[in-house]
């Protein structure tokens, strides 16, 4: 018996709308990675992009559990030195919620040329409005 690969053309891409108010973080962030990656597809390979379209809303509403909103920090460099920026969760929330919830998925997703495309495919914002009423995305409930 030989195992099954899915060609390309055989893999159902859907949309799933997820509206992010009241949802703590973490527990978000893994059932978003589990959309993005197709783990709960029967047709799932770990070496192709099987998995869906993430359309989130109300990223600003989400709840942030124990003291993370004032000790989380969130680093990035310029690459020149001194170039450390360092931010808490709390101020990232203020100016851009939506990071907030791509830099927890990218952290649940392979660091490669898949999990790039996998990335790709979600898609967050501030408010209740979202562009892609055309695709008819699902609302997603967990």
């Amino acid at each position: 018996m030989k195992t099954y690969i899915p060609r390309k053309d055989e893999i159902e891409k859907k949309w799933w709308l997820i509206n992010a108010e009241g949802k703590i973080l973490g527990r978000l962030a893994t059932e978003i990675s589990i959309l993005l990656r197709g783990k709960k597809k029967p047709q799932f390979v770990n070496f192709m992009d099987s998995g869906d379209f993430v359309v989130v809303i109300n990223a600003e509403k989400i709840n942030i559990t124990g003291k993370k909103i004032e000790q989380k920090k969130y680093y990035s460099h310029s690459g020149y030195p001194g170039g450390l920026k360092e931010r808490t969760l709390e101020e990232l929330l203020e100016k851009k919620p939506e990071e907030v919830i791509r830099k927890a998925v990218w952290g649940m997703i392979p660091k490669n040329k898949l999990g790039r495309a996998v990335f790709k495919k979600l898609k967050v914002y501030r408010g209740p409005h979202h562009p892609h009423e055309a695709q008819k995305p699902r609302e997603y409930t967990f």
